[in-house]
């Protein structure tokens, strides 16, 4: 017997006004943003106010804090648009580059967002003289809050679903596109993915991450959480996109999973030079270490 479960009836959009003739809406996308990023502020301000978690003294002030917060939503916004822009549709917005600033509708890539983060950070720690690779690990601290946060909004929006699945936790996405595997005889039933990774990017690397430094003391030794973030995401992802249905630009009646390159999904390409940073970090911060 076919076993499933229905999408539940959740709004994408918290709560909405019509004025005149706007529409204005706060949708929970844009709300695990704001409040992941809220979290991870909260983290890096307990763990710079901790003198015990650091070798000599916490690498930046509160003050500093708040203006690295500002900082960061900026290369957020901007290299995750541009990533989306140019690893996934870029043929699209080469011909409409006037959509390329309208974040509202939609397209915002990790992959994009995390390579803005490497550029704020550099450019940040360098106008403030601070220790680049401790700023990098405050950030890794704080940034799974806000992928979990942002992996649930996605299951809420019906999007980035997995590949089809009759196993019992299989969801029955609405729209066209999710039920393109229907049958006569049941719907088509869907991988969680977006659950999957809130739960590994998020979650997992969350308590991960504080155990290492808030127990293990590894923020003493600047690189090492960071390097443990890239390869615990970049681990995470590869993982997930085996359940994960690839974008429809690179699905082909040939190649249904989205291969783009020896086997791999766009999604597992772009996740394996951040497993290669995170191992290459992590030695190197063994290596100062000891020196």
């Amino acid at each position: 017997m076919f076993a499933a479960i229905p999408f539940p009836d959740i709004s994408p959009e918290l709560f909405a006004v019509d004025i005149g003739g706007l529409h204005l809406a706060i949708r929970w996308y844009a709300l695990g943003y704001i409040v992941g990023i809220l979290i991870g502020w909260w983290i890096i301000a307990r763990a710079i106010a901790a003198p015990a978690l650091w070798r000599d003294a916490a690498p930046m002030t509160k003050a500093q804090l708040e203006e690295l917060v500002t900082w960061m939503v900026i290369s957020i916004i901007v290299g995750g648009r541009l990533g989306f822009v140019l690893f996934y549709q870029p043929g699209y917005y080469l011909s409409h580059p006037l959509d390329i600033p309208k974040v509202w509708m939609g397209g915002m890539a990790f992959h994009g967002g995390f390579l803005g983060v490497v550029v704020g950070v550099w450019l940040f720690s360098r106008k403030h003289k601070l220790a680049t690779a401790s700023i990098a690990d405050l950030l890794a601290l704080a940034t799974p809050p806000a992928l979990g946060l942002v992996r649930v909004a996605n299951f809420i929006n019906a999007e980035l679903w997995g590949r089809p699945t009759d196993l019992p936790w299989g969801v029955i996405f609405p729209g066209e596109l999710a039920q393109s595997c229907a049958t006569a005889a049941a719907p088509c039933a869907r991988h969680p993915s977006q659950l999957y990774e809130a739960g590994l990017e998020g979650l997992v690397l969350m308590l991960v991450l504080i155990v290492l430094a808030w127990g293990r003391g590894w923020l003493k030794v600047p690189g090492r959480i960071a390097g443990t973030f890239f390869l615990g995401y970049g681990m995470s992802r590869f993982i997930v996109e085996f359940f994960r249905q690839a974008d429809p630009q690179y699905i082909t009646p040939d190649d249904p999973f989205g291969q783009v390159f020896l086997g791999m999904t766009m999604g597992q390409l772009l996740s394996l030079p951040m497993v290669l940073a995170g191992i290459l970090t992590i030695l190197w911060a063994n290596r100062r270490a000891r020196a």
